[in-house]
């Protein structure tokens, strides 16, 4: 009996070659590095033809969905500019239903979202997609609790995630739960990845929800914030920097960030601190005061505030929780990012 991992990946056209190469990459290097057992990696389309991608690079031929028999372990379903149109194709849906039933668990990457949610999938569970699509997700699918904060979200046997490259943090996080966190901090190194982020984790961080380029101003700002974290960044002291009244600054930052100077700085020193706990063996005291945080106590209570942990413990876990950075009000082609 052949005991290896079954995962089937579920292809389209326009689907995102990403959502294809992040986790059949990351589940190859695994492999390589001994997953025992070890996954065997199949691609899919509708039809078994080869489905083209946005980049303009086709996957496959696969193999046709109704070919596709026996017990799987993991059924995974991409996203892409097609999500929308496969979502509305019946035979599609009833056999991704079908391989559903046959999976010890399912997933899907981006807007895959769009096809589980159609099949049925998903209903009364919370789930994730890119966060602009979160709000069109939840109103085509008003029994599906849509969140479209977090990185990827598991509810069962049903796994959901973020846009593109959140399916490697998704995969990993299965490679871990198969394997052990060892094999997926080896498989996270071959693959250079910064960090393993947890499931939670924030999909915008706030180094990079910048405001729009127009916005100069506000865009310079941050990246001061960001490079002086030490320094003395209280609302009177940017607003001065930038030349303008404190309460023109708030103005500014409530209309492109959607959150206050104060709180936008409390939020950088948090990300910062935490991310130095996690890369580096600095002592605490000394992160708070590179940070600008003063001591290891406001650490601990800035930390707990944006994490609902301690730094010490932040250092021991495995991977970062999910930090509650300001979102960046933008209004996307499909609907509104809301990461609060």
């Amino acid at each position: 009996m052949d005991d290896r991992r079954r995962v089937v990946i579920v292809a389209y056209e326009n689907a995102q070659i990403l959502d294809v190469a992040c986790p059949s990459g990351a589940l190859d290097v695994a492999n390589r590095y001994g997953a025992a057992p070890p996954y065997t990696i199949e691609l899919s389309t509708p039809d078994g033809r080869t489905a083209g991608t946005s980049a303009g690079i086709g996957l496959g031929p696969g193999r046709r969905l109704a070919a596709v028999t026996g017990r799987l372990d993991t059924l995974v379903v991409v996203g892409g500019l097609g999500a929308e149109t496969a979502a509305q194709d019946r035979q599609l849906l009833a056999q991704v239903r079908r391989l559903a039933g046959r999976s010890r668990r399912v997933a899907s990457v981006c807007t895959g979202a769009y096809v589980l949610a159609a099949a049925g999938l998903l209903d009364h569970r919370r789930v994730t997609t890119h966060w602009g699509h979160g709000s069109r997700l939840a109103e085509r699918h008003p029994a599906v609790a849509v969140d479209p904060a977090p990185l990827f979200i598991r509810d069962g046997n049903v796994y959901t995630s973020a846009g593109v490259t959140s399916a490697l943090d998704l995969t990993l996080s299965l490679i871990e739960d198969d394997h052990g966190p060892t094999l997926a901090r080896a498989v996270a190194r071959e693959l250079v990845t910064y960090l393993h982020r947890t499931a939670d984790q924030a999909q915008i961080s706030m180094f990079l929800a910048a405001p729009p380029p127009g916005e100069r101003l506000v865009r310079d700002l941050t990246g001061y914030i960001a490079g002086h974290l030490a320094d003395d960044l209280s609302p009177r002291a940017l607003a001065e920097r930038a030349g303008i009244s404190t309460r023109h600054l708030t103005r500014l930052f409530t209309a492109h960030l959607g959150t206050t100077p104060a709180r936008a700085v409390r939020a950088a020193r948090a990300e910062a601190a935490a991310h130095l706990l996690r890369s580096s063996g600095l002592p605490v005291a000394a992160v708070a005061r590179r940070c600008g945080l003063g001591s290891a106590e406001t650490l601990r209570t800035t930390l707990l505030r944006h994490y609902g942990v301690a730094g010490d413990a932040l250092r021991r876990m495995p991977d970062m929780p999910r930090a509650r950075v300001p979102a960046q009000r933008q209004t996307p082609r499909h609907g509104r990012h809301n990461d609060t």
